[in-house]
C-alpha cells in the first residue's frame, strides 16, 4: 500500500520547522538527509536532527513534528487509513527525548490528530531487530486531537468538528513527533523501512 524503503532518496519526508514559518510568515519545511546505506541490513535510511525541526507552539499539547510526509508531495491523493498497519524502524543516535515520548500522527486539513495511546519506541544507537508495528484503530480513546483549526475545518467537517473517523478516512499527511518534553528535543532520529499495510 505503502512503502518508504529509501533506496534512492528521501522520498518526500521532511521535519517542520515552526519558528521558521513565524519568521517568514511560509511554511519551512527541511527535508530529511538520505544515506545510501546505514539503515536496516545496510538498507537506505533517512535522519533528522534539532537543526530543522522546531517546537510547535499552536499544537495542545505542544509537539515537535520531526518527520512529516504531505502526500501532495510526491503527487498522492489523500488516502483511507483506516484499520492500517504501520511498520517501522526508528532509530536514535545521541538523542535526547527531555521525557518526551514518539507518536505517530495523522492529519487532514486544519486538523492533526496524535497517536497517544501508542508511543513508539526509538532504539538508541542502533536498529531494532524487529521493526515496530502498530494498527491505526478508528477510536479516539486511543487519539488525542491535539491540533483544530476552525478557520480550515468548518468547511469540511460537520457540526461538532472533525471527529477521527473523518481524518483518518482522508489523510492528507503523517509523520512522527515528539511529545511531552520539557526542553526541545535534540538529536538524531534516524527512520528506516517505513509501510503502511491495508487493513485485513
Amino acid at each position: 500500500m505503502i512503502r518508504n524503503s529509501f533506496d534512492v532518496g528521501p522520498e518526500g519526508w521532511h521535519s517542520y520547522d515552526y519558528h521558521g514559518e513565524i519568521v517568514t510568515g511560509a511554511g519551512i519545511f527541511v527535508l530529511t538527509t538520505w544515506q545510501k546505506e546505514g539503515g536496516v541490513d545496510g538498507g537506505g535510511c533517512i535522519w533528522a536532527d534539532q537543526s530543522r525541526w522546531s517546537t510547535d507552539v499552536p499544537e495542545r499539547p505542544i509537539s515537535i513534528l520531526a518527520l512529516i510526509h504531505y502526500r501532495n508531495w510526491v503527487g498522492l491523493d489523500p488516502i483511507d487509513l483506516r484499520g492500517c498497519e504501520v511498520s517501522v524502524y526508528l532509530r536514535g543516535d545521541d538523542l535526547r527525548l527531555y521525557s518526551a515520548e514518539c507518536y505517530f500522527w495523522v492529519h487532514a486539513p486544519g486538523v492533526r490528530w496524535h497517536l497517544s495511546g501508542n508511543p513508539v519506541p526509538i532504539v538508541e544507537g542502533q536498529w531494532a531487530r524487529e521493526p515496530s508495528r502498530f494498527l491505526l484503530e478508528n477510536d479516539e480513546t486511543l487519539w488525542h486531537r491535539s491540533y483544530s483549526s476552525e478557520e480550515f475545518w468548518h468547511r469540511s467537517y460537520p457540526k461538532g468538528g472533525p471527529r477521527l473517523d473523518s481524518v483518518l478516512g482522508n489523510v492528507h499527511s503523517y509523520g512522527f513527533s515528539f511529545v511531552g518534553f520539557n526542553r526541545e528535543v535534540q538529536g538524531r532520529l534516524s527512520m528506516a523501512e517505513f509501510e503502511i499495510l491495508p487493513s485485513r
